[in-house]
């Protein structure tokens, strides 16, 4: 992805901005879909053909990390180590989730589509992140 690329999406040309807006959009998605799965492990459980106390759990996870990354996003300057333990921790949850679906989990369609989206949403949060990361040091040199 080009500078002029990241700067279209992010609708800015500082890098800084980028990044702090890209690990503020992942903390809303990410603490939007752990706040879903605790008020509603039972119903999206059913739905997704997940169980309950998995989702609950998830939901716990998600919303914990969302909070982080928010604090994170928060910052004047996000500091490249933590920046970088987000994108590693996504790309991880990314590839986690096909592993698990191919794995151990047996979802319904909905579950499996669910869960191949959030991956790729997932995995796209953590290429925008690096990307901005990476114009950014650019800069700096």
């Amino acid at each position: 992805m080009s500078a002029t690329q990241l700067s279209a999406l992010a609708r800015t040309t500082d890098p800084h901005t980028a990044l702090r807006r890209f690990l503020a959009l992942d903390a809303v998605v990410t603490g939007a879909n752990g706040l879903a799965y605790l008020a509603a492990s039972g119903t999206l459980g059913r739905f997704l053909g997940v169980g309950s106390g998995l989702l609950l759990e998830l939901g716990i996870l998600l919303t914990v990390y969302a909070a982080a990354v928010g604090l994170l996003a928060a910052r004047a300057r996000p500091a490249a180590l933590p920046v970088r333990a987000v994108v590693e921790a996504n790309l991880a949850w990314a590839a986690l989730s096909c592993v698990a679906l191919g794995l151990w989990l047996s979802p319904t369609t909905a579950g499996a589509v669910w869960t191949v989206l959030q991956a790729l949403t997932v995995a796209g949060f953590a290429l925008l992140q690096y990307a901005a990361l990476t114009a950014r040091q650019g800069m700096s040199e």
